[in-house]
């Protein structure tokens, strides 16, 4: 039986989200991962399976159906765990405190959209990757 895929939630709308996403899809060789943005219905019904609160979370979220979550630093090192030629460098980072490694991130979090810009609406797929997406 197929394991579930690994469901990454993301800012549809934030540039540097976009451009994290496209660089794990050109890296998940193995198909490991789907994604919905976080303004889709989707995203709002898995986040509030797991009482995820929603007005405190706006950037990512990874899931794994049936084991765990994971929020903010902790979601990007074990997505990084799972890409080739960046395994290395997430176990490296993840020797850091978490809570240190999200002062960094909340930092880039809060002002992504002033440093990266922000779209109008959320990325449409291109037909090659529309399965990648929920």
């Amino acid at each position: 039986m197929k394991e579930p895929k690994k469901i990454i939630l993301f800012d549809g709308v934030c540039n540097v989200c976009n451009g994290f996403v496209q660089f794990i899809i050109k890296r998940d060789k193995e198909d490991l991962f789907r994604f919905a943005s976080l303004q889709s219905e989707i995203a709002q019904k898995l986040l509030s399976e797991r009482t995820i609160d929603t007005q405190k979370i706006d950037s990512v979220v990874l899931i794994e159906p049936g084991v765990a979550y994971y929020l903010k630093s902790d979601a990007a090192l074990e997505i990084g765990k799972e890409l080739k030629g960046y395994r290395t460098l997430s176990k490296i980072l993840g020797l850091i405190p978490s809570s240190l490694r999200n002062i960094v991130y909340d930092i880039i979090a809060r002002n992504r959209y002033s440093w990266y810009g922000k779209k109008d609406e959320c990325m449409i797929p291109t037909p090659e990757i529309k399965s990648k997406f929920l």
